[in-house]
């Protein structure tokens, strides 16, 4: 059984900064690929950015030059660094984590940590 415990949203002003963190914990025996997703009201849930096991990198065309995902493979944990917000980063912000336990493939989900950016 794998966990993702996620941290870092809350709530900021246009043109402030987050961090968002995402713990994997539980039998794994080695991690794909890590991601971020969002989902704001009534929209539905789109990628963010993802971080390969190679470090490799992909981000949404909105966020590209203002977020930076990045991975820390000794603690299982990836992270979401995004600057100059503006309101429409507004969401619910998902981790997801693809890889493999000593018995089987997984992928996760986090429960969800919320980001809302004032004006």
């Amino acid at each position: 059984q794998v966990q993702l415990v996620e941290s870092g949203g809350g709530l900021v002003q246009a043109g402030g900064s987050l961090r968002l963190a995402c713990a994997a914990s539980g039998r794994i025996f080695g991690i794909n690929s890590m991601a971020w997703y969002r989902q704001a009201p009534g929209e539905q849930r789109e990628l963010v950015a993802t971080i390969a096991s190679g470090g490799g990198t992909n981000y949404a065309d909105s966020v590209k030059g203002r977020f930076t995902i990045s991975r820390d493979n000794g603690k299982n944990t990836a992270y979401l660094q995004m600057n100059s917000l503006k309101p429409e980063d507004t969401a619910v912000y998902y981790c997801n984590v693809r890889g493999q336990s000593l018995l089987t493939n997984f992928d996760v989900w986090g429960q969800g940590t919320p980001v809302h950016v004032s004006s």
